[in-house]
């Protein structure tokens, strides 16, 4: 299925795996190639390089907290044989269904003796920096392979793929989506099934693949399927390579038998846990209407690119992680004259496989409008195929806008198709200089600027020295002021490093994970949330942290309190000298102090900390 690479006859056939190497050194390319997208990739990452134990990003310091206190739990589930899809460390007393979440499995065990010995803080920068650098190589790899021959057009491609707007925004935090790799390893293995005789290596191959990737990018590996689905049944029903895809079938379906077979035997469990075990619920807790791609969204720059420095970024996106597509006019002008071009100059056979790739494109662009039409924030009375699509299986736990980052690893195919027409110099002389100029105009407004970070808390003695062990029973529970959320979650944080050290290990209330709307059985049928469902007492610490407001307390308060204590099985809430919000936020530490001073009477001072003791049951007494 190459557009480029000769082939015989009329077939598109790749060629053969066995087919000699092309002349010259082309671990030269291989390596200037790793090094560049090692270097953009330490780049965009650096100013987390520079301080990774006291810089966060800015952007989504949740998230971020988030994928450490994974790495943190990897260490802590290897010490301890604990479930990997299951952990009552957080949300005490119901616990929190990672397999729900993104519990990036593979990582957390390949990286825990970094996590151990370095911190989550270093392995979460290290594996960021690892996915945008090799997702780009990943692509490089696999358009060299199979569509172009040119390292340069092979090259420009893949940098594309690894460092498109989309993946920089994801950079804001997502260790799962700036995973771009997954989608080209995948594809290669599958365009690998119809190799006559290897159906069980293959999808034995395929199907261990498949059971690694979903722990890392449930989300993403769900979309490379259904993109690999819609370019392999579009292509085959082409009439130039009817034929050969018939004679290809048998060998094909085999495989996906062994694949199925393979990955649903590893995936089981995961599986189970995903859709039936405990604290599950229903689709996602975001709103797939608001979370859709702005149509004006794909003409726009995003906003951490070269044109947002001349005040030409744009705010059409649900957040600054969310900015899928972004890629501005001149690249969607490129796109539409490059596929004219490539496919004015594809022998029919090549025609088959340039058509499924564009279905391709064009299905997930307008799969990524979500289900009704979005058009500069407004949205409009039109609906969409996505509406049909909503609410089945798979479908209702994904976001659209999301979809467009496949629209990515198509324009970076379109991009290096066109390249290799420029290298092969099959353009008249003025086509030459003006889709070399496009290319310059295209890319360089989306140039990436590195992800934005700030300051936040450090880890407190009180933690880092093992002191809380003097206030908390074996596995007791203990949470810092305010309790964990996406926008305060140091105490997430540091339960992560304690985590990471080994030894001793402490329980926290609430936390920063996805989770239903009720919790127990009763949530299983309801959307879900962010974090936990808020009780009056944490709500009261989160409300003087975010908006300093100190509220009036009564004895109704310490009743309720008491209450709720209990119900977490507390023992102890301690303060530290600093607290961290999310984008430069400005959380109001004296408010906080001052109502649990209100609440449960003076603190003690405790190396860095103030402490509180909770008798459960007992504490807070009425005034």
């Amino acid at each position: 299925m190459s557009v480029v690479t000769p082939a015989p006859a009329a077939s598109a056939d790749p060629p053969a795996e066995s087919s000699p190497p092309p002349r010259g050194r082309p671990w030269r390319a291989h390596l200037a190639v790793a090094l560049t997208a090692l270097a953009l990739a330490v780049y965009v990452t650096n100013g987390l390089w520079r301080d990774p134990y006291r810089h966060g990003l800015s952007d989504n310091i949740g998230d971020q907290a988030f994928f450490e206190w994974l790495l943190g739990y990897g260490v802590y589930t290897l010490g301890h044989g604990s479930d990997p899809f299951f952990s009552d460390l957080l949300n005490v007393p119901w616990g929190v269904n990672l397999a729900a979440n993104t519990s990036i499995s593979v990582y957390t065990v390949l990286f825990a003796p970094l996590t151990h010995f370095a911190g989550p803080q270093i392995s979460y920068v290290t594996i960021l920096t690892l996915n945008l650098a090799g997702s780009a190589f990943a692509w490089y790899l696999f358009m060299r392979r199979w569509l172009v021959r040119s390292p340069l057009a092979a090259g420009l491609g893949g940098m594309f793929c690894g460092f498109a707007p989309g993946f920089i925004s994801h950079a804001n935090g997502h260790l799962n989506w700036t995973a771009g790799w997954v989608a080209p390893v995948v594809i290669w293995q599958v365009l690998r099934l119809r190799q006559p005789g290897r159906w069980l290596r293959n999808g034995l191959v395929l199907g261990v693949m498949l059971a690694g990737c979903f722990t890392i990018a449930a989300e993403g590996l769900f979309y490379t399927a259904l993109a690999s689905g819609i370019f392999i049944v579009t292509w085959a029903l082409a009439g130039p390579v009817r034929a050969e895809a018939k004679a290809a079938a048998g060998t094909v379906l085999r495989a996906l038998g062994v694949t199925a077979v393979v990955a649903g035997a590893l995936l089981a469990y995961p599986l189970y846990m995903h859709f039936a075990g405990p604290q599950t619920f229903s689709g996602t807790g975001f709103n797939q209407r608001y979370f859709a791609e702005d149509v004006a969204a794909y003409l726009s720059f995003p906003s951490r690119s070269l044109a947002a420095l001349f005040g030409l970024g744009s705010t059409l996106a649900p957040n600054r992680t969310e900015e899928s597509s972004f890629f501005g006019v001149p690249l969607i002008f490129l796109m539409v004259v490059s596929a004219v071009l490539v496919w004015q100059r594809a022998v029919p056979a090549r025609r088959a496989t340039l058509r499924a790739i564009l279905v391709v494109g064009g299905v997930f662009l307008v799969l990524s409008w979500g289900p009704r039409v979005n058009w500069m924030d407004d949205e409009l009375p039109i609906p969409l195929p996505y509406a049909a699509l909503a609410h089945l299986p798979l479908f209702d736990s994904a976001l659209p806008l999301r979809l467009a980052l496949v629209v990515v690893g198509v324009f970076g195919i379109l991009l290096a198709l066109i390249t290799q027409e420029l290298v092969d110099r099959r353009l008249s002389p003025n086509l030459q200089t003006g889709v070399t100029a496009a290319i310059v105009a295209a890319l360089l407004p989306i140039f990436p600027l590195p992800v934005r970070h700030q300051e936040r808390a450090p880890e407190p003695d009180f933690i880092a020295k093992g002191t809380w062990q003097r206030y908390v029973s074996e596995n007791g529970v203990i949470s810092a002021l305010p309790f964990a959320l996406n926008v305060t979650a140091d105490g997430q944080r540091w339960q992560a490093y304690t985590m990471a050290r080994g030894g001793p290990q402490f329980r926290i209330p609430d936390g920063y994970f996805l989770g239903p709307m009720i919790n127990g059985e009763e949530g299983r049928k309801e959307i879900g949330r962010i974090g936990a469902p808020p009780g009056p007492t944490d709500w009261l610490f989160t409300r003087a942290a975010l908006y300093g407001y100190v509220a009036q307390l009564s004895n109704a308060d310490r009743e309720q309190a008491r209450r709720d204590f209990a119900y977490w099985n507390v023992e102890v809430l301690f303060l530290p000298e600093q607290i961290t919000g999310s984008d430069h936020m400005t959380l109001f530490r004296d408010a906080v102090e001052t109502t649990a001073t209100d609440l449960l009477g003076p603190p003690e001072k405790v190396d860095d900390v103030l402490v509180w003791r909770i008798r459960p049951g007992v504490d807070p007494i009425e005034r």
